[in-house]
């Protein structure tokens, strides 16, 4: 395959051609750049892979592009700058050993060969040729082209090898496969369940970052179910992985609770791409298995598990290593994520409707939002009635609210009108004829308008003591 016509368009890729020519040892464009290319994708990083002098080259090419600071990572060989939005890596060609307690390399010099086994899958193995003699010509080594048409992932050596040496790249397929839609090669899976408790080598902040990135992907249940079935999930996430199970007796069951999730936080995910409303959806239900009890003639219940849902969010920021920022917002949504639900009955109070207004804050719509993709029903008829019913409630609240606004307003007949008329001095009952008056105009009895409301004045001025 020659990707010539593809990259012509980046200018910067000429001047990276002629400084191989200039300093004459090969360079290639690697790894998720190549790929993206031919996904046609967009993609912000770019790897180079130098078989030469990493220094040197990229701090000529750093000079080409008007840049003056390039950092480089003596032990691993490799540079990096920042140009046009653009994150460029530069990469000696190598080969690496791990130990087994760590999975930071030692780095060697290697050939290009050597370098590009040592990659972790083989839609990454692709090599994009900007040398003179063959520019534009991608070297496939591993098949990986023929993996990205099959939409599968694989490693490009024994997968148990690929783990052991960085048990990251466990969550890396696993994240591949939900962005791309891709199946994900039963040796891996298996490789994965085999070398789970390797994760513990690697730091929590580097596999949340994997973890929000499967929940950041157009279908993150893709991810999720991945990690679940291979075991992962039991390492990296318990408190997800319990949810899963379906419980039975005297034919009462309830769904599956992971699956369910994994349906609500798809749901979610194409309606909002805010990471925390998703997370929000990926704990909901976190505390169903503690709150789970079987009811005599009732069957399943899960009373209280939205409040000890809530209450286990703070403890799983702190493990996750995310922003206590953002702690409040999840909990809310989860504490009140049944309540709207229970404003969609017709007889509702106002004082209910604005209990939740004044609870959810600004996170109402996020709230609805949630509700809404928590209906996973197959029947039809059951979700364009939950759906109704979510809208019903909306509908109050614009209601109230229309209600609360009006009461902000000035009454037309003012304090020293009241005053005057009722022959009174500035006391309680001054105040509690202008509240009858406010509330007349909210009522609908009368209009808002100063001669109506003298008018209901004079009507109702006896009804209060002097």
């Amino acid at each position: 395959m020659n990707l010539t016509k593809e990259i012509d368009k980046y200018r910067f890729i000429i001047s990276a051609k002629e400084l191989s020519d200039e300093l004459n040892f090969p360079v290639y464009l690697v790894g998720g750049f190549v790929r993206d290319i031919i996904l046609n994708r967009v993609r912000n990083d770019i790897d180079f892979l130098i078989v030469g002098d990493v220094k040197l080259y990229s701090r000529k090419f750093a000079h080409k592009l008007g840049i003056e600071n390039v950092d480089f990572y003596k032990n691993y060989g490799t540079a990096h700058f920042n140009y046009s939005d653009i994150n460029f890596e530069f990469v000696a060609a190598r080969k690496e050993s791990y130990k087994r307690d760590s999975r930071k390399p030692e780095v060697e010099r290697g050939t290009f060969l050597e370098d590009i086994s040592r990659r972790d899958f083989t839609i990454n193995t692709l090599a994009l040729s900007i040398n003179r003699d063959n520019f534009g010509e991608v070297i496939d080594t591993y098949n990986g082209i023929n993996d990205i048409e099959r939409k599968i992932i694989r490693t490009p050596i024994d997968p148990l090898v690929t783990f052991n040496d960085d048990p990251l790249r466990i969550l890396r397929a696993y994240r591949f496969a939900s962005e791309l839609s891709f199946v994900v090669d039963e040796s891996v899976n298996i490789a994965a369940n085999k070398l789970k408790a390797r994760l513990e080598i690697v730091s929590q902040e580097r596999i949340t970052d994997e973890f929000l990135k499967i929940l950041a992907s157009p279908a993150p249940s893709v991810g999720l179910k991945l990690l679940y079935s291979s075991g992962v999930m039991e390492v990296i996430f318990p408190e997800v992985a319990n949810l899963a199970g379906v419980d039975q007796r005297n034919d009462y069951h309830h769904k599956d609770v992971f699956f369910h999730t994994c349906e609500v936080v798809d749901n979610i995910s194409q309606k909002t791409d805010d990471i925390f409303l998703r997370l929000a959806a990926l704990l909901h239900d976190i505390a169903k298995p503690q709150t789970k009890k079987f009811v005599e003639g009732t069957g399943w219940t899960f009373h209280g598990h939205e409040e000890l849902g809530a209450r286990k969010v703070k403890q799983i920021f702190k493990k996750l290593k995310l922003p206590f920022n953002r702690i409040n917002y999840v909990e809310k949504l989860i504490r009140l994520h049944l309540r709207p639900i229970a404003l969609a009955k017709d007889e509702v109070t106002d004082s209910a409707i604005r209990r939740l207004i004044v609870e959810a804050g600004d996170d109402l719509e996020d709230l609805i939002t949630l509700c809404r993709a928590d209906i996973t029903s197959k029947n039809p008829d059951k979700v364009s009635k939950y759906l109704q019913n979510y809208e019903n409630v909306m509908n109050k609240v614009r209601e109230v609210k229309e209600k609360d606004k009006l009461r902000e307003f000035q009454s037309p007949v003012r304090g020293e009108t009241i005053m005057e008329v009722c022959n009174l001095e500035p006391s309680k009952t001054v105040g509690e004829i202008k509240y009858a008056i406010e509330e007349a105009i909210l009522n609908g009895e009368i209009g808002n308008t100063y001669e109506e409301a003298y008018e209901y004045l004079l009507k109702i001025k006896d009804d209060f003591p002097k």
